[in-house]
């Protein structure tokens, strides 16, 4: 999309078409369970650690199909700018924000590859360990419960089709 196609609004944005996955992601991630029966804390590293861990599910899905590789940097894109835009709304100077967002990110991508990697070698106690690393437990919860669910969430994901995820939709 060009500098001035966006400022005179000539062609639709390609980000406005995943918004619904975007919101599906994001309710993925607030459901109870996680905070609940997974130990995840329910505060605001906990929820950020739900939505990525929740969108790190859903890229390293759609980084495997070539239809979805564009789709999947337009999420990420829409990933950037919601945590722009809560870190503002909590009250993020400017000048902290783009330091912050890198941070972010960063977090974002290692979790990203931790998964990618306990994947891709089927090893469970890799993946608790990558649970450990990388998410924010309450105090007297071990990562077996949160790495299984990650896992489930991990398969459905496997059986659903690309049309299905840029429908937002998730196999049962």
């Amino acid at each position: 999309m060009s500098f001035l196609s966006r400022l005179f609004g000539t062609e639709a944005d390609p980000k406005d078409a995943l918004r619904p996955l975007w919101r599906r992601v994001v309710e993925i991630a607030r459901e109870p369970q996680w905070f609940r029966d997974c130990g995840l804390e329910d505060t605001i590293e906990g929820r950020f650690d739900a939505i990525t861990a929740v969108l790190a599910l859903f890229l390293l899905r759609m980084e495997r199909e070539e239809a979805l590789i564009a789709p999947s940097v337009h999420l990420t894109e829409l990933f950037v700018e919601d945590m722009d835009g809560q870190m503002r709304q909590i009250g993020v100077g400017d000048l902290v924000v783009g330091k912050k967002m890198g941070k972010l990110v960063s977090s974002m991508g290692g979790r990203l590859g931790a998964f990618r990697d306990a994947f891709a070698d089927g090893d469970e106690a890799m993946l608790v360990s990558a649970v450990e690393r990388n998410m924010t437990l309450r105090q007297g919860h071990d990562a077996h419960a949160l790495a299984a669910r990650l896992a489930g969430l991990r398969d459905r994901l496997e059986r659903t089709t690309g049309e299905q995820i840029l429908a937002a939709e998730v196999a049962a």
